[in-house]
């Protein structure tokens, strides 16, 4: 049993001392049983109970609360959704950017209320959200976005110009940039513990270091671990990218790799030569996006770039040397006077992308078993909204949630191997092409 996780990512190597819930044991009962105990399960534990305390749910961990995609994020709890408004809309219509985007308003919204209600420790802030523009392409691209936001009927997003970008934080690469007030910033593993605690003072049951081995199917559900089972009258996948494993949601999505780099604490003359004062968080316009924070100790943490795919079941991408090698080289780039700063921790973890880049949650062959997938790298706020949507769902209640556009919806499969890596690689080297063009006129790094 691995008790050490400090190399799985910057936020669990910070958290200091931690005690799992012991394995399940034995034979035990639940109304529901919940595999997985990342933010979607935490966060439907939560409602479920907060909806009928009556409710026996359990939560299955393989590893540790927060240790998957959970736990190795870039933390930003924010409104985008699939790849941006825009591709929705271009995907899906317009109708369904704006309920995407309601949807994820609300979102971020529930992350907030969770936290001051619940008087969660997870080092939140909201210090607003800068998509930079880079190049004169990216301009335009963010300056359509925004008209498609305004277009939709909703404000709060706005267009900076250069010296105002500048003003927020300084790099001679940025000519413009997004900015919306609706963004949090959170420590993804003191969030995920925290719901853990408030969960089982709710009477939520979570073991830990409990994977599902097998799930059998017959008028009730039973899920074997290594040392127990649990017998419940409804499931609920809450894996994500980790749901290649099931054989039941293994076409549904695919996971995908994305890194990160923590430098040191940034002195204050480096503060002041990157002018960074309101510790926004902050992307560039990319497909293979930049997404970037200050932590509440001051290290600048850098992350996107260069995405890792794998072949069939196989999940060990969390290391690539060649991907934190660029981020440390991009973050000289965007910062000249942090070129060269020492970076103390490096590390990467698996989000869940479907084909048509969207999410998508419902029922899996009846209405006793809920799924949810493809966050595609912006779950901070997603997955806690939707731990709502799952309990309408298991509840079997029609709700505004559950009316939600990509509930219940048709999944595009992914086809099986190899097919499922070349298809993947073909949609990552696009999203490549069109940065390429889009920064074929960029200073050389």
């Amino acid at each position: 049993m691995r008790t050490d996780y400090a190399d799985v990512s910057f936020w669990l190597a910070t958290y200091g001392p931690y005690q799992p819930n012991a394995p399940l044991q034995g034979d035990v009962k639940a109304d529901v049983a919940i595999v997985g105990g990342g933010f979607t399960g935490m966060a439907t534990a939560y409602y479920l109970r907060k909806a009928d305390p009556s409710l026996k749910v359990v939560v299955l961990e393989s590893e540790v609360v927060g240790y998957g995609a959970s736990g190795r994020n870039g933390s930003f709890a924010m409104t985008v959704i699939g790849l941006g408004i825009d591709v929705l809309a271009m995907l899906k219509g317009k109708q369904a950017a704006r309920d995407g985007h309601r949807y994820m308003e609300r979102a971020v919204d529930t992350v907030g209320d969770l936290v001051e209600e619940e008087n969660l420790d997870c080092d939140y802030t909201r210090p607003g959200f800068l998509r930079m523009a880079t190049t004169p392409g990216y301009v335009n691209k963010i300056k359509k976005q925004i008209e498609l936001v305004h277009e939709l009927g909703f404000t709060g997003v706005e267009w900076l110009e250069r010296d105002q970008a500048r003003a927020e934080v300084n790099s001679d690469l940025y000519l413009g940039a997004w900015w919306e007030p609706r963004m949090a910033l959170v420590n993804p593993v003191k969030l995920a513990r925290e719901m853990k605690r408030v969960n089982l003072a709710l009477g939520a049951d979570t073991y830990e270091h409990a994977p599902v081995t097998a799930i059998e199917r017959g008028t009730d559900f039973t899920l074997k671990t290594p040392c127990g089972s649990v017998t419940a009258k409804k499931i609920v996948l809450g894996t994500n990218a980790y749901s290649h494993l099931i054989p039941q949601v293994r076409r549904k999505q695919v996971p995908a790799w994305t890194y990160m780099v923590a430098t040191e604490p940034l002195t204050d003359k480096q503060f002041e030569a990157i002018g960074w004062q309101h510790r926004q968080g902050v992307e560039d316009a990319r497909n293979l996006v930049h997404y970037y924070r200050i932590s509440p100790d001051n290290r600048l943490l850098m992350g996107g770039g260069p995405v890792g795919l794998s072949f069939g079941a196989d999940l060990d991408r969390d290391s690539n040397a060649s991907a934190w090698r660029h981020l440390e080289e991009h973050i000289g780039y965007v910062f000249p006077a942090l070129k060269g700063i020492k970076i103390t921790h490096r590390w990467g973890g698996p989000f869940s992308v479907t084909v048509d880049l969207t999410p998508a949650l419902g029922y899996l062959g009846d209405k006793r078993v809920v799924y949810s997938v493809g966050c595609i790298g912006h779950g901070v706020s997603l997955t806690h909204l939707n731990g709502q949507t799952i309990r309408d769902l298991i509840l079997d209640e029609q709700t505004e949630l559950t009316d939600t556009f990509f509930v219940n919806r048709r999944v595009i499969p992914w086809p099986p191997e190899p097919l499922r890596l070349g298809v993947s690689g073909a949609l990552r080297a696009y999203l490549e092409a069109e940065d390429w063009v889009d920064e074929r006129d960029m200073p050389k790094r």
